[in-house]
């Protein structure tokens, strides 16, 4: 009876029709690394097609309609553009905020002889950009766009490199990512420092108290992620967003008071896996399609088990990134890569702003990165793993170049005039996109031929 039973559960013509055709398709489309980076591609594209269309004041007028919440003196009202950067990317800054303790715990981080090369290039990665900005821009409202070219966005960057498929040595997607990370954690940084409105300080005080009761949580081992999503949005956030500091920054604060422990050791999960599993071998079934309700106790005992045995942290992160790689992302970039390409282009692209921001991502980042990894070779302070190369640090280069997400995103912080905000996101996406052909090709060289 077991083995018969053994068979349907493991029969795939067991699956319904809407596995078959819609469920399973999906999963292998959203599971393939390059399809986030193409969906944010498309999203950008279209943005730029609606903007500079006949439907483009409609398109503009959309992100400016009026939403509140809250009640009486406490009501917040806010344009849609306005939630979709405080609020959706909020969400984004909690899943980076998530990669980044995961990372510094028992990733690329937590190890400083392989994180200080990666953590080198993406500081490089960082100065020479706003250095070659301020060139442009040295005074005056318009210098306040330094950090525009700061940022890369890992999603795109990942996105191009995974398209070479095996081609690319693991080591240079691991070099990427850590370098991505550590220049997440700059961005934070100058968006918390430089990037916030005038401090209201009770507003800050209540967002503190809220981040100790999170951080007291889990230190007593509150593992209940409801308790978390209530105190960090209903709370630290909702303060931040009150205080003047910058929202994203609420999301980052809370991401590291997840815990990041288990609760059971792997040897024990096994052990009681595999009692539970027994113990459902030898339930009497009731061949009907509905299960038993000893095996549905079994289950809620299976459940239980995979949460000690799981963090928080890497539970909340796996759920997370699909909202926002194929939700978040894209309507991000649908609602701030409108931007409207009139009148002389030629008089459009010599504006400082835009040279600046153009220059500053794919000179200074480029420059930046490589000329950092490189010093810190001739040093002999770090050494490229075995499969890598210097042609593939080029190529990190150019791919550290592309600063679509991040770039847009501060674009908004750093002005408040709709002409400065345009000339910043048109460099923005002249520069991501010859980054990103750029890119491709350095790291098809690399990979292709010998070092």
């Amino acid at each position: 009876m077991n083995q018969t039973r053994n068979k349907i559960m493991t029969d795939p013509m067991n699956k319904q029709p809407v596995d078959t055709w819609i469920i399973d398709p999906m999963k292998r489309f959203m599971s393939n690394s390059t399809t986030s980076g193409i969906i944010l591609f498309s999203s950008a594209l279209l943005a730029l097609i609606l903007a500079n269309s006949p439907w483009a004041s409609d398109f503009h007028h959309i992100w400016e309609i009026k939403f509140s919440i809250g009640f009486g003196k406490y009501e917040i009202s806010k344009s849609l553009h306005h939630w979709i950067n405080d609020g959706l990317m909020a969400v984004f800054f909690f899943v980076v905020g998530l990669e980044l303790k995961r990372e510094i715990i028992s990733g690329e981080l937590s190890n400083p002889k392989k994180a200080i090369l990666p953590m080198a290039a993406a500081i490089g990665g960082m100065v020479f950009p706003a250095v070659i900005y301020l060139l442009f821009n040295n005074s005056g409202t318009i210098s306040n766009g330094w950090g525009i070219p700061m940022a890369t966005d890992i999603a795109f960057a990942l996105g191009v490199l995974y398209l070479l498929g095996d081609k690319v040595p693991i080591s240079v997607k691991i070099f990427l990512t850590a370098l991505a990370i550590a220049d997440d954690i700059g961005a934070v940084l100058v968006i918390a420092f430089f990037y916030t409105s005038d401090i209201n300080f009770m507003s800050l005080a209540v967002g503190a108290l809220f981040l100790i009761i999170l951080i007291t949580g889990n230190i007593i081992g509150v593992r209940n992620t409801m308790f978390y999503a209530i105190i960090g949005i209903g709370g630290l956030w909702m303060a931040f967003l009150m205080s003047g500091v910058h929202a994203t920054i609420a999301a980052v604060l809370a991401a590291f008071t997840i815990p990041a422990n288990v609760k059971i050791s792997e040897i024990t999960f096994m052990a009681k896996g595999e009692m539970l599993l027994n113990k459902f071998r030898k339930s009497k079934p009731n061949n009907k399609p509905t299960v038993t309700n000893d095996q549905l106790h079994i289950f809620d005992e299976m459940h239980g088990l995979l949460k000690k045995a799981s963090t928080p942290l890497q539970r909340l992160e796996h759920r997370l990134h699909p909202l926002v790689a194929f939700i978040i992302m894209p309507v991000f970039a649908l609602c701030n890569a409108g931007v409207s390409i009139s009148g002389d282009i030629g008089n459009l692209m010599s504006s400082s702003i835009t040279l600046g921001v153009f220059f500053g991502l794919l000179l200074g980042k480029i420059v930046g990165i490589i000329a950092t990894v490189f010093i810190l070779l001739k040093l002999k302070v770090a050494k490229l793993p075995d499969d890598m190369n210097k042609k593939h640090i080029i190529g990190i280069g150019f791919l550290g170049a592309i600063g679509f997400t991040m770039s847009l995103f501060v674009s908004e912080l750093a002005f408040t005039d709709a002409d400065f905000i345009n000339k910043a996101k048109i460099g923005v996406i002249y520069a991501s996109v010859l980054a990103s052909f750029a890119g491709f090709y350095m790291m098809k060289l690399a990979s292709f031929k010998k070092k």
